[in-house]
């Protein structure tokens, strides 16, 4: 069996009070005998990074199970695989969206700054440590909240070079953003503005794991490595996502919940809604009273559902993308 480079490194660390140490790190593999660098100048390095909201785990089978693959034919490895499972350890450890006691997100820090205070210092370490990276999968889940079917978004400063890359990746939909809706202190625009593409990444629902979007990601992850010929064993085939260029922000239907109440849905994501169809009925439990029921605005596939059954007057329902290809 042939061998590879299998190891634990340390991206960046900082000394904490009571003599501890805060360490993110990463899983790196290759194949024995080969130079980094050499794989790197030749665009055969992928970087799997997740965890930077600590609510969200969807990835972290993700990570598993690449490595788990990876692992069972190392034969077929020819580049460069870091993973990243774990960039707010401790708000994965706290199941906390951002960086507890700082209440920070670390998604507004990138690119950081080595001189800063601790969080800059370490995103700005993270930052450095992806130079090299032909392509980054920036992966998130959505809040506990809403579910979502397993998409990329792409703000349409970068859509033609990511777009091409995302319709390989094993995703239901691309939904490119207009660059107004661009933060540029996400860690996916400070990579894009560095020339490192990156694919953000969002699938399923907070706190939980929902295994068969993990599996669908990763089949997407072997397509992509072995179009950067990271990867020479067989793959599966990938299925063909819808594409929306959303740029002015009129493709989608917002259901926003007219009243604050209990919602129970009708329809799961991923449907295909007619005009008028109901979408979900929102009750008040005290009174035994439907308070009012949820309808599509118009046709389209419902991408986005309320998945926390409490809502308030204003809460986010569901997204029913317009003028969609699929057929029912």
């Amino acid at each position: 069996m042939s061998k590879i480079v299998d190891k634990i490194l340390t991206v960046a660390s900082v000394q904490l009070p009571v003599d501890e140490e805060l360490k993110i790190k990463k899983h790196r593999i290759m194949p024995f005998d080969s130079d980094a660098k050499l794989l790197e100048k030749h665009g055969r390095r992928i970087s799997i990074v997740t965890g930077i909201h600590g609510d969200e785990l969807e990835g972290q089978y993700v990570c598993f199970e690449l490595s788990r693959r990876i692992s069972e034919h190392p034969e077929y490895l020819k580049g460069v695989v870091d993973i990243y499972p774990a960039m707010n350890p401790f708000g994965i450890d706290n199941i906390t969206r951002g960086i507890p006691a700082f209440d920070l997100d670390m998604n507004r820090i990138f690119p950081g700054n080595h001189n800063g205070d601790m969080n800059e210092h370490i995103a700005a370490e993270i930052i450095k440590d992806m130079k090299g990276t032909s392509l980054c999968l920036d992966i998130h889940a959505s809040n506990i909240f809403l579910t979502e079917v397993p998409q990329i978004r792409i703000n349409t400063l970068h859509k033609d070079v990511l777009v091409p890359i995302a319709m390989k990746s094993n995703v239901d939909f691309i939904w490119v953003h207009g660059a107004s809706t661009v933060l540029e202190s996400t860690f996916a625009y400070s990579l894009n503005s560095r020339g490192i593409n990156t694919l953000v990444v969002e699938m399923g629902v907070g706190m939980r794991i929902t295994k068969d979007y993990g599996d669908q990601l990763v089949d997407g992850i072997f397509s992509l490595m072995k179009d950067m010929e990271i990867w020479s064993g067989k793959v599966s085939e990938v299925r063909r996502p819808i594409l929306s260029n959303d740029e002015s922000g009129n493709d989608v239907y917002y259901l926003n919940a007219p009243f604050s109440g209990i919602f129970f849905k009708e329809k799961n994501h991923g449907s295909i809604v007619k005009k008028g169809d109901i979408i979900g009925r929102i009750v008040d439990p005290l009174s035994g009273r439907l308070l009012c029921e949820i309808t599509a605005p118009g046709d389209g596939w419902l991408f986005t559902i309320r998945e926390y059954p409490v809502v308030e007057d204003g809460s986010l329902m569901g997204r029913i993308l317009k003028h969609t290809e699929v057929q029912a």
